[in-house]
């Protein structure tokens, strides 16, 4: 499942002719340390004849480097206002790009340290890994290693240890990505419910997470009333029928921290009887990109293996079909609060490319994240904004206000609840804040706010902007913010 993760191998040694090539990441060649003198001296003598070096990726022929070769890919200035870390990552995935198209097949990655930015060396490898990914379908339609981009990424660190980590590092968040890019990326015959669950069951075999797929109509509608509400049509065709699928990890040692992760898995959206009309259609196999994140995330948990963490997830994965059907169950709530609190300081997040007034309000590239008051007095989604700035994996933070659950409160005498307007999100005022007020008054987390005596932290993050372009790769988000912010906080 995972043989697009590229090996990787590191070395301290610019000369090392096990690889054909150095891709260079840095600001500008004349900040580099006189131990890279090896690349400084032939781009000096390349800016004389050409000023624009710095300005786009350059291939320079360097006789006694790895294939004789360098790509010189800069990061540009990194010190206005607007920068951040990304500029390591956007540069390494354009001189990745170039080396491919250059014939590199054994390209090493160079990216020196920046006094500004300590972690830029784990983020231009994600750059890098990023331009590497192949979608799963091309992956299964190959039969030989030589049909990966790559043989071997090289990373370069000047010390052993730096260079163990880095690998440890990039290895084990590049797993997460690919995994959450394979289920959120692929079609929805590919990644239709049951296969999902197919693959997630293979990602964790011999692994410490536990799986368990929900399959049993009765049980759908019975536990999952929602879940099987959308699954009616779909559950016609066997290979479409819907499934929850649950994980949980548990660390070593006494658990200090209980994550509750559920992702939004809608393996292809129609609309359903409000039928996505006008090409909105195209690219909503990518609704299942919430749910992709949770089992991202769970594989970065696996092989990182953290100590004192506690991890529950559900993906919840159905196709959004038109067609006949049936009516679902009555609704009812049974107390989930009480079981939530039994776990260790509990904080319950839900993950989705819900909104298209995501991409609207914030643009492209930007996760969001709002809290419930409980959460908001933990200052969870600052510590999640944070955390974000560390690899390049960014949030913005909107707040849930009183107009929100105005919002989705019944208009008539039989409802209690409104889901939604008339109007898509994009044309509705606070259109990816009032989903999540919808969220705490349906689940009955609206009783488990500061005024009550089991108040629960619960987050909603709304993935619709960062989750990559459609056509195109999808990014992983947020998942390098949360393993940055669950498990690698003490060491970056």
């Amino acid at each position: 499942l995972l043989s697009s993760v590229q090996p990787l191998e590191w070395t301290s040694d610019l000369k090392n002719q096990n690889f054909d090539g150095i891709v260079l990441v840095t600001e500008s060649h004349d900040s580099l340390s006189s131990e890279l003198d090896c690349l400084k001296v032939p781009l000096q003598d390349y800016s004389s004849v050409d000023r624009g070096l710095g300005e786009e990726v350059v291939v320079l022929k360097v006789p006694g480097l790895p294939g004789n070769r360098l790509v010189f890919a800069s990061t540009g200035p990194v010190n206005r206002d607007y920068d951040d870390v990304r500029c390591f990552s956007d540069a390494a995935l354009n001189g990745i790009k170039r080396a491919l198209k250059a014939g590199m097949q054994r390209p090493l990655l160079v990216c020196p340290p920046h006094k500004d930015y300590k972690n830029c060396n784990i983020v231009a490898a994600l750059g890098a890994l990023q331009a590497l990914y192949m979608p799963l379908e091309v992956r299964e339609a190959k039969v030989k290693p030589s049909d990966q981009k790559v043989c071997v990424l090289g990373l370069w660190a000047a010390q052993e240890a730096e260079g163990k980590r880095l690998m440890e590092l990039a290895d084990a968040l590049e797993s997460g990505r690919l995994a959450c890019r394979d289920i959120g990326g692929s079609d929805p015959e590919r990644m239709a419910a049951p296969r999902v669950a197919d693959y997630v069951q293979k990602l964790f075999k011999d692994s410490p997470v536990q799986v368990e797929v929900v399959s049993d109509l009765a049980v759908l509608e019975r536990e999952y009333p929602c879940l099987a509400a959308v699954n009616r049509c779909a559950n016609c065709v066997p290979r479409h029928q819907g499934r929850v699928i649950k994980l949980q990890y548990c660390g070593a040692g006494p658990v200090t921290t209980t994550l509750m992760l559920v992702g939004k898995g809608i393996t292809y959206d129609t609309g359903g009887a409000d039928i996505k009309a006008g090409g909105f259609m195209a690219g909503m196999h990518r609704d299942k990109c919430g749910a992709a994140a949770v089992a991202g995330f769970f594989q970065i948990v696996a092989k990182l293996k953290p100590k004192h963490l506690k991890v529950i997830g559900s993906m919840a994965m159905v196709r959004n079909s038109v067609g006949a059907g049936h009516e679902s169950g009555k609704h009812r709530h049974e107390g989930e609060g009480e079981n939530i609190q039994l776990e260790t300081s509990p904080q319950l997040f839900t993950i989705a490319t819900l909104t298209g007034h995501a991409i609207r309000a914030m643009g492209p590239n930007y996760s969001i994240i709002m809290d419930n008051g409980p959460a908001h007095r933990n200052n969870n989604a600052a510590q999640w904004q944070k955390a974000g700035e560390v690899l390049g994996d960014v949030f913005e933070v909107s707040m849930i206000r009183r107009e929100d659950y105005d919002f989705h409160k019944g208009k008539s005498e039989y409802e209690d609840i409104l889901q939604s307007n008339n109007l898509p999100s994009s044309a509705t005022p606070r259109g990816h804040q009032t989903p999540a007020a919808f969220l705490i008054m349906a689940s009955g987390l609206d009783k488990h706010g500061v005024d009550s005596g089991t108040p629960l932290p619960y987050s909603h993050v709304d993935i619709a902007g960062s989750s990559g372009p459609f056509p195109g790769v999808p990014t992983g988000a947020p998942i390098i913010t949360m393993a940055t912010n669950y498990i690698l906080s003490d060491s970056l």
